[in-house]
């Protein structure tokens, strides 16, 4: 049987640093996609397993491969966005993910790492807690002075949306709070049990909707409505287990402070046990396991918290997770189906991936049908032919994956699938450049497959996000001809009062959006509908820059890149130019290349974005309709506002990124490369290259204590 992070033709230890760099694209393409799904859509696309294993995958390729993280990497993000239908709502204290353990020997390492940086000997005191992980969507519940003030999603961990109004018939939630400090941030898991989950199902039957694939989907999806009467309706249930921001200690313990959550009137999980070492811990993740399937709700796992608040204080954070806690997973579920067919889809970027199309099986629950092949690669490894019986896995969610091939029982009729070197939607050729481990079309924008999922990403949440106007709608306007082209969607209005374009809608979705009808026939026009899509578009006609940025499409270039790329050029005027002007080396490169976070990866995916013409014309006729917004820089009065910082060497009381991240927050500008426009270079033992560029360059170099000093840290 395969591990279940070994996702590609090669171990990680066996790729060279040209492969690292473009699995690691693909695993943040992957994971970015996901994050969107599961957190903004409550339409999870992949399994837990697949997701946690292209983490897991991703995280040890950055381990060999350091220099190789990218801007964008999935181990700083955490959630997705929040949607634009609601009032976005920032965290005072981000709401982090955690990181994951998926065997005994994780646990132990665990442990281990904890007893390292608290410098506690092996065998000495030290107690966590654990419990189980409740498959929801967590929520920060804000009490001041008693009253209920706010309740949020988590979102994309610093900023969430505003569900307050909904969260009121949740029969867990107090409103008031007696005995609770004066600000009190109290944070856990909406779910719903397996019961209320099956008789909603029913119910939405019964009067023509579409059911809910799992509990956690029904509960997000519940939680997240427009119109509180429709959650309000919805049989939701609250856990809670953490806090947020707090004007005063709730307890010294993780064990204290969760019983006062009960005290104050809030559900906390009976299963939750202080153990006093790993073997407790590990025992206790059995007896959980055992119980879960007669639990009534969802769980994908056990959590462990060191137990001492303030030892929790002295770990902090690193990258999107706590130190101090950790996810111990439960194993994939898994059942038998045949592979019926293998069909090729095709991305925005070209790369052709192959989906198994299965006999439909229900996996925990859940009835799937289909399941991602990754790649060429894939296939050949795990010997998979149409026909054969395979071991499909999933844990919790709908896209399975396939494990295991049953060779045993292989028929004579299942033949091998021959991977196509032609694209399937324009017949052009299909290529697999050096160090890929996927093949691409190159047909670029004569093909009607990219043109139309770069037109998907263009309209998606982190790039114009136009309300009423998602992946359903460019595909029918699409089809029909009536947008090809970015700039096309700006002209609608237009084109329709003029009459070359004619929108027939033949019913309005819950949603608002305009559904086309593809059957032909003129059914009177949906004028609400189509005003309310033109309304949302011209809304978007002033971007900002970084949006604007990732909307092109470029290749590398996602949100974090688009963000590091419109915080350095400013205007996209500067940043085309530059881009021009770059070719494969030269000033105009180099300076790119001095954007902290920005490689030759993503720097060449900019240049040869507007290398051809295609690309700068389609650009031009978008840019006669929109009008990206310049990149405003948030004002600091510090010492280091408008600065220009190098990092080097090993910091001390702080990881690199935290320092990054600081300096960031004062207004200084983080480089990546010393030039003679380097205001600080920031040294800290070990410093190489860069050190001695600055010396010669006369820069500025400060050690760490220095730096601290200077920002008042």
């Amino acid at each position: 049987m395969a591990k279940k992070n070994d996702l590609s033709a090669k171990p990680v230890k066996s790729l060279n640093a040209e492969e690292a760099a473009a699995e690691l694209e693909r695993l943040a393409r992957l994971i970015a996609k996901a994050d969107g799904a599961y957190y903004a859509e409550d339409r999870p696309t992949m399994s837990d397993a697949e997701y946690d294993s292209l983490r897991r995958r991703n995280a040890l390729i950055e381990r060999d491969f350091p220099k190789l993280k990218r801007a964008d990497s999935p181990s700083d993000k955490i959630g997705a966005a929040p949607s634009m239908k609601f009032e976005k709502s920032p965290h005072a204290v981000a709401m982090l993910s955690l990181d994951n353990a998926f065997d005994d020997e994780d646990v132990t390492e665990f442990d281990a790492r904890v007893r390292r940086f608290l410098k506690i000997e092996a065998g000495a005191p030290l107690a966590f807690t654990a419990e189980p992980k409740i498959d929801g969507l967590s929520l920060n519940l804000r009490y001041v002075n008693g009253e209920l003030a706010n309740a949020a999603t988590r979102g994309d961990g610093a900023v969430g949306e505003n569900v307050t109004a909904n969260v009121l018939s949740v029969p867990d939630i107090p409103r008031t709070l007696r005995g609770a400090p004066e600000t009190l941030e109290v944070r856990g898991e909406i779910y719903m049990s397996h019961s209320d989950f099956k008789a909603l199902n029913a119910l939405l039957e019964k009067d023509g909707d579409e059911p809910f694939a799992n509990p956690r989907n029904a509960a997000a999806g519940s939680l997240r409505q427009i119109d509180s009467a429709v959650t309000a309706s919805r049989p939701l249930r609250f856990f809670a287990y953490a806090w947020g921001e707090i004007s005063a200690p709730l307890a010294d313990t993780q064990t204290g402070a969760v019983a006062r959550l009960k005290e104050f009137g809030f559900s906390t999980n009976p299963l939750m046990m202080r153990c006093r070492s790993v073997d407790e811990m590990l025992a206790h993740y059995s007896v959980i396991e055992k119980q879960r399937a007669g639990l009534g709700y969802d769980i994908d796992g056990v959590v462990y918290k060191v137990d001492r608040i303030d030892y929790q204080e002295r770990l902090g954070f690193v990258s999107r997770s706590p130190r101090w806690a950790v996810a111990h997973k439960f194993p994939a579920e898994q059942a038998r189906t045949i592979l019926e067919a293998i069909e090729i889809q095709v991305g925005r970027t070209g790369a052709l991936t192959p989906v198994a199309r299965l006999k439909p099986v229900t996996v925990g629950g859940v009835v799937v049908s289909n399941a991602t092949l990754h790649n060429q690669d894939e296939i050949e490894r795990k010997d998979i032919r149409v026909g054969d019986t395979v071991v499909v896995q999933r844990a919790g969610d709908v896209i399975p994956q396939i494990v295991e091939v049953v060779t045993d029982n292989r028929q004579p009729g299942a033949r091998k699938f021959k991977f196509p070197d032609s694209c399937p939607v324009c017949g052009s050729h299909a290529v697999r450049e050096e160090g890929e481990a996927v093949r691409r079309c190159t047909g670029g924008l004569v093909c009607a497959a990219q043109a139309k999922e770069r037109l998907k990403h263009f309209v998606s949440r982190g790039a114009f996000d136009i309300e009423g106007l998602g992946e359903k709608q460019i595909e029918a306007f699409f089809d029909a001809a009536i947008v090809t082209e970015p700039a096309q969607i700006f002209t609608l209005e237009k084109r329709q009062k003029s009459g070359d374009v004619e929108l027939y809608a033949y019913k309005t979705k819950a949603d608002g959006s305009l559904a086309l009808n593809k059957e032909g026939a003129k059914q009177p026009t949906n004028l609400k509908s189509v005003e309310n899509l033109f309304a949302a578009i011209n809304e978007r006609r002033e971007p900002a820059l970084d949006r604007f940025i990732n909307a092109l499409g470029m290749r590398h270039i996602g949100e974090t890149n688009a963000r590091l790329l419109a915080r350095h050029y400013g205007t996209f005027s500067a940043l085309q130019t530059a881009a021009i002007e770059a070719g494969a080396e030269g000033p105009a490169y180099d300076d790119m290349l001095s954007i902290d976070g920005v490689g030759a990866l993503v720097a060449g995916g900019v240049i040869e974005f507007f290398k051809e013409d295609h690309n700068r014309d389609a650009v031009l006729r978008l840019l006669e309709e929109v009008t990206p917004q310049e990149m405003k820089i948030a004002q600091s009065a510090s010492s280091v506002a408008g600065k220009t910082v190098v990092f080097t060497g090993s910091l001390e009381t702080l990881t690199r990124d935290e320092a990054k991240a600081q300096a960031l927050a004062l207004g200084a500008k983080v480089s990546g490369s010393v030039s003679a426009r380097t205001d600080y270079l920031v040294a800290g033992p070990g410093a190489g290259s860069k050190l001695k560029n600055a010396q010669a360059l006369g820069v500025h170099v400060l050690t760490e204590e220095q730096w601290r000093d200077l920002i008042g840290a």
